[in-house]
């Protein structure tokens, strides 16, 4: 038994022609097993083929757990629904990065050290004046995430303890002003500055949505709105930008610059986008009338459109956070209030076909998070452009975890995965004059 590896379960064996090699099982607490093939190329020569790593674990990790068949997600071992319904975002950043529950007395002093690091250095105010005013937001966070290791020197040292705590929860702490001075750029307002006194969302809101030219009251249905858009967010095991920032940072990289390479990652529309797409395909269907046509070409093998917002590539059930969002979502709508938007209407009524469609239920294409996560934050008054800022502000707890995890693992190594090379084999160089 290697408690570092899960329990030994049995041995699989390998056969390649008349060989054979045995390679040990591991069980991890729950989930599926695993073969441990890191002797693969060392006893038998040959790698194995696996391209997006479907197949393959690529690091040993206790914060979060997915079972996408019965729709379920666990942050270090809690339901994502209770911690939702129960819980704030910060207790959640607590719970991801130390691995239990505060009590009340490390919760107080958790929230006091983030409140109290979230002013962001004056001189990154010069950062945004080198932006193009109508700069993406997202492209204008990942600069900023990077350059952040060029003002906190005192938390880059990745072997010392006590600086990767700081360097975490600095960046818990102005990942949201940095977000927030991002949306007031884009918008030419000028940017506010945090408050003490607030809570993490509603201090958020307030940056997004103040103006110096009169007082800004948090609405506090929409605050708890942010905070569980935050809490649904955090984390989702090994995806591509959570792989981005531990492979990043397996070379040593400093946290500052593993975050921002996250937020790169975060950026594509396949992944952290996902949302702005669904809502630049409800603005493509523009009208409720015209949804039976587009829902028909969704069925149409031979159609390249796609219902954005619907399925899920990891849950093959209903995705456990998407049932959270909307009950939020409607809270949101029936708070403010909004009848006359044809983009909620057009999101509403395909809400209600892809629920009762047959061809929907059966392929398992239920709403997912990103579907009414876009609904609630365009309703909340954020562009499309800022829907990726805002995840990325959410999952830079996830990311620092994982980090952090992967940095005080002895068996962590610098990642470097093979490839299967189809190119010209080799050959010599002839001169220009020569080739035809």
């Amino acid at each position: 038994m290697d408690a570092k590896t899960g329990t030994q379960k049995q041995t699989g064996t390998i056969t390649i022609g008349n060989k054979n090699w045995d390679f040990p099982i591991y069980k991890g607490t729950v989930g599926p097993d695993v073969i441990d093939i890191a002797k693969l190329y060392s006893e038998t020569g040959m790698f194995t083929y696996d391209p997006g790593f479907t197949s393959t674990a690529s690091c040993e990790s206790k914060i979060t757990y997915i079972d996408g068949d019965a729709g379920i997600l666990l942050y270090r071992g809690y339901p994502i629904e209770q911690l939702a319904e129960h819980g704030d975002f910060l207790e959640t950043c607590y719970l991801l990065l130390y691995g239990e529950l505060p009590t009340a007395a490390q919760k107080a002093d958790f929230d006091y050290r983030v409140t109290h690091h979230s002013m962001v250095h004056e001189q990154m105010m010069r950062f945004f004046q080198g932006f193009r005013r109508d700069a993406h937001p997202m492209a204008v966070m990942t600069g900023c995430m990077g350059a952040l290791s060029a003002f906190y020197h005192d938390s880059t040292d990745i072997t010392d303890p006590h600086q990767r705590m700081v360097a975490s929860i600095r960046m818990i702490a102005k990942v949201p002003t940095l977000a927030a001075m991002a949306y007031k750029y884009s918008i030419g307002q000028p940017f506010v500055y945090p408050k003490n006194d607030l809570d993490y969302a509603s201090n958020f809101l307030r940056m997004c949505f103040a103006v110096p030219a009169e007082e800004y009251k948090v609405n506090p249905v929409l605050a708890r709105a942010m905070d569980r858009i935050f809490i649904l967010h955090a984390d989702h095991e090994q995806n591509a930008s959570t792989s981005t920032v531990r492979l990043a940072g397996s070379s040593g990289a400093n946290p500052f610059a593993c975050i921002a390479a996250g937020c790169a990652c975060l950026w594509g529309p396949a992944h952290g986008g996902a949302n702005e797409a669904a809502l630049n395909m409800l603005r493509e269907i523009g009208t409720v009338d015209r949804i039976p046509e587009f829902v028909k070409r969704a069925k149409d093998p031979n159609d390249s459109f796609r219902l954005m917002g619907f399925g899920h590539r990891v849950y093959k059930n209903y995705d456990p956070r998407a049932k959270i969002m909307q009950k939020t979502c409607h809270e949101v709508l029936a708070e403010l209030g909004i009848k006359d938007d044809p983009l909620l209407d057009v999101a509403m009524e395909l809400e209600k076909v892809a629920l009762r469609d047959e061809y929907f239920i059966e392929k398992k294409l239920y709403p997912n998070i990103d579907f009414y996560s876009g609904i609630t934050l365009k309703a909340m008054g954020f562009p499309t452009t800022m829907f990726t800022v805002l995840f990325a502000v959410a999952r830079t707890v996830g990311w620092i975890a994982q980090w952090k995890e992967m940095i005080e693992d002895p068996k962590q190594k610098i990642g470097r995965p093979r490839q299967l090379y189809t190119g010209a084999t080799r050959r010599d160089y002839v001169p220009i004059s020569r080739r035809k």
